[in-house]
């Protein structure tokens, strides 16, 4: 099941039932099952306190993945920073939801245990992203 909530912020996800069913296929093309998914957008000043004081990171970032998953079962929390992901889409020229669509897709990626610490698995990652967010794409035709 997948939650959405927020954090000190006014957001709404649009297509929120679409949204389920591109994270839903998102796990079972990847070989497992969808179990509780708790996305929580905030603000860049609630991610940067989130990442400070689970992770001791201080520095700002448009996602922070806590992973909750048991075996094929892939549950986990995404903040997602909305101000990031606005500031990013400006930065890279796409459009906001695109951008949105990427980062939620990155922290579903994590949880299915994908990593972004090498340039190969940059590499990797990337190409799954842009994978998974043009067959959202495609879902909306």
């Amino acid at each position: 099941m997948i939650s959405y909530f927020t954090e000190d912020i006014k957001f709404v996800l649009k297509g929120k039932l679409l949204n389920n069913r591109w994270l839903k296929m998102v796990v079972e093309s990847e070989i497992k099952k969808l179990g509780d998914l708790s996305i929580i957008f905030c603000s860049d000043r609630y991610i940067l306190d989130v990442n400070i004081k689970y992770l001791q990171h201080d520095y700002f970032t448009d996602i922070i993945t806590f992973d909750y998953c048991e075996g094929d079962k892939i549950s986990g929390d995404l903040f997602i920073s909305i101000d990031s992901v606005r500031e990013n889409a400006l930065f890279y020229g796409t459009e906001f939801e695109d951008e949105l669509d990427r980062v939620m897709v990155h922290g579903v990626l994590h949880l299915l245990g994908y990593d972004d610490h090498s340039p190969e698995d940059v590499a990797v990652m990337r190409e799954k992203e842009d994978y998974y967010v043009k067959m959202k794409r495609s879902l909306q035709l």
